[in-house]
């Protein structure tokens, strides 16, 4: 054989190799790519993408409660999410006020619920991905054995003296072990002038608020009273009702009867602008000593011993109209006029126990007097009791602070 054919069939088996090596080399490089290896031309790395956890929602109380107490709070919370939406309203179109956290994760409700009712709460929140998740739920609130309303004194708009008392009255007597409830859904507002003040109860149904001092002339005050979601005793709640007087204190009208002189004299801002002979109660029916306001005016009153227990027609029977009454007690003590005794006005003291003057004073003093102007008694052999009208300035602040009637 030919040196040339030998060199020409090597040249074609070093062709076949170099056709496979290329081959292999060709496959490995699709291999390299598909895996994510290194191969010619850069790393070849990539990075895979997971989705976020959706919104997770918890609406409290759960779907289907019944039974809710009114003073329980709505509350949302999302989990993996933040909240874009709360809504809570009630069958017929009633919403409930909410706020949510600094976080957007957590939603609280502001309003009260109400009694004897059905509510919806439907839900938006998003994850991290900004996909949105929904849930609602539904409940519904205790319906009440019965429910309490509350009104209060001095009222709306009105103008009163510096010794009166703000007077809550309720329709339901209210349980000791709850009363603390009721007196924290009872708020008082002198806007800039901060002024001290206390509840004290007087009966099951009456809750009184005074100032350490007399009122300041020229305070305003606002009262509110919401005793909604508030149970008052086993079974009875708050009807869903939110009070508000707004009230002013007029001038400063404190006025001094002296019953061993007979004689009262009247104070304005602390001036004396009047002195008026009077008549008090006689020695069997003593006119109390003490502090006393004025609760009531009226033009005319009628007086009648029976309603005191005295038969109109014994010796200290009487049936009249008395003129210009304003009562200081509920025991019945009055000042008014008293044309039948003015010979022993500024002398003696002959009355049932009210405070008895002539006509013309007594239209003096009425037309200046207004609902919480106070009255001092002295030198009289007869104590005041405890609770007798607005009496509450006969008990010291720490006393009344722990007042017990």
């Amino acid at each position: 054989m030919s040196s040339r054919a030998v060199v020409r069939g090597r040249s074609r088996r070093v062709g076949a190799f170099a056709a496979a090596l290329a081959a292999v080399i060709a496959l490995a490089g699709c291999n390299s790519d598909d895996s994510g290896t290194a191969g010619s031309g850069g790393s070849g790395s990539q990075e895979t993408q997971v989705a976020a956890a959706p919104a997770e929602i918890t609406i409290t109380p759960d779907d289907g409660t019944k039974k809710v107490k009114t003073a329980k709070k709505v509350k949302v919370a999302v989990a993996e999410g933040t909240i874009s939406d709360v809504r809570v309203a009630s069958a017929t179109g009633s919403k409930i006020k909410g706020s949510l956290n600094a976080d957007k994760t957590e939603w609280t409700s502001k309003t009260k619920l109400k009694a004897a009712t059905g509510y919806t709460v439907a839900v938006t929140a998003a994850n991290t991905d900004g996909v949105a998740a929904e849930k609602s739920a539904s409940f519904s609130t205790i319906v009440p054995d019965g429910q309490v309303t509350a009104y209060t004194v001095p009222g709306n708009g009105w103008t009163v003296g510096v010794g009166m008392p703000i007077v809550v009255h309720l329709s339901k007597a209210v349980s000791e072990s709850k009363r603390d409830a009721v007196v924290d859904a009872l708020k008082v507002d002198t806007g800039d002038d901060k002024i001290e003040g206390a509840w004290a109860w007087i009966d099951s149904q009456q809750v009184w608020y005074r100032p350490k001092d007399y009122w300041p002339t020229g305070t305003k005050v606002k009262v509110t009273a919401d005793l909604t979601g508030v149970e008052v005793q086993n079974g009875v709640w708050g009807k869903k009702q939110k009070t508000q007087s707004k009230f002013s204190i007029g001038s400063e009208m404190i006025s001094t009867v002296d019953v061993a002189k007979h004689t009262m004299t009247v104070r304005k801002d602390g001036k004396v602008i009047k002195t008026i002979p009077v008549t008090t109660g006689k020695a069997s029916m003593a006119t109390r000593n003490g502090i006393k306001v004025i609760m009531s005016r009226e033009t005319v009153h009628t007086m009648r011993s029976s309603t005191v227990g005295i038969p109109e027609d014994s010796e200290d029977g009487y049936n009249i109209d008395a003129k210009f009454a304003m009562r200081l007690t509920n025991s019945g003590e009055f000042i008014h006029a008293a044309d039948w005794s003015t010979g022993s006005q500024g002398r003696a003291n002959v009355s049932h126990g009210c405070t008895g003057m002539s006509d013309a004073n007594a239209k003096w003093l009425f037309d200046r007097s207004k609902v919480g102007d106070v009255v001092v008694y002295k030198n009289s052999t007869r104590e005041m009791e405890k609770i007798n009208g607005y009496s509450m300035w006969n008990t010291s602040w720490s006393g009344w602070q722990k007042f017990d009637a």
